[in-house]
């Protein structure tokens, strides 16, 4: 944690990879626009919050400004496809779309590793993100496992789309077995938030919508559970075309 508005300047000069940065609501001054202007352009997810919340964080002098520094340095969609491909590999990505749960995240990044996935994507904003807590679930997987971190999640979908990669949606409303899924070329599986699921603009996106059963009285299963069948699911097809 990096606190004060010449301090978080100067981590971000530095090149100091930001996880998150929180701005007092009425912040104003002139070292508050040097702030402004050193983050523009950035993917650096800020939020606006009253000074009482920075206030709970530290009592330290923060000045209106808290910078918490990233564990990891995320990586870009569009960097790591053309990679793959290099490599000779059929890439196989996870797109959490809305997932808040750091124990969520730290569990299906675990599973993504050992499923040897090629990297998990998040949205930048309304996220989990690379904390101490996910990364004890995650057991270290995400010290090894690449994490892109995107602006626009529509766009990485067309992105990915374009690129040939099928985007498969796991969801209540799918019409497919997820048994008859179609993963064994370059794939990458969406998941959403538990509560509110795959926006529905994203949705639309999608190639393939595929569903696991549910026969009991609950409606849905704990996102990481689905996670960890669908991933493992995509694996016992790819293995079983070699």
């Amino acid at each position: 944690m990096i606190f004060g508005i010449r301090a978080v300047i100067e981590a971000i000069e530095a090149g100091k990879e930001i996880d998150k940065l929180l701005i007092k609501k009425d912040l104003q001054g002139e070292l508050s626009k040097t702030l402004f202007a050193s983050i523009s352009g950035l993917d650096i997810p800020v939020q606006r919050v009253p000074v009482e919340k920075l206030n709970r964080i530290t009592h330290k002098n923060h000045q209106g400004v808290i910078a918490f520094t990233a564990q990891i340095t995320y990586r870009k969609v569009e960097e790591m496809v053309p990679s793959l491909f290099e490599q000779g590999k059929t890439p196989f990505f996870v797109l959490l779309d809305g997932i808040t749960d750091v124990r969520n995240f730290g569990a299906i990044a675990r599973t993504a590793q050992c499923a040897a996935v090629d990297a998990i994507i998040i949205p930048s904003r309304n996220s989990v993100s690379v904390n101490a807590d996910a990364i004890k679930t995650s057991a270290g997987a995400l010290h090894t496992l690449p994490v892109c971190r995107e602006n626009n999640i529509s766009q990485t979908i067309k992105y990915l789309k374009n690129c040939g990669i099928r985007i498969a949606a796991a969801t209540e409303k799918g019409n497919i077995d997820y048994t008859k899924g179609d993963y064994n070329g370059p794939v990458c599986l969406v998941l959403g938030a538990e509560d509110r699921g795959i926006p529905q603009e994203h949705l639309a996106l999608c190639d393939e919508w595929v569903k696991i059963p549910i026969l009991g009285q609950i409606e849905s299963l704990n996102v990481s559970v689905a996670a960890g069948i669908l991933i493992y699911e995509i694996l016992r097809q790819r293995e079983n075309e070699k």
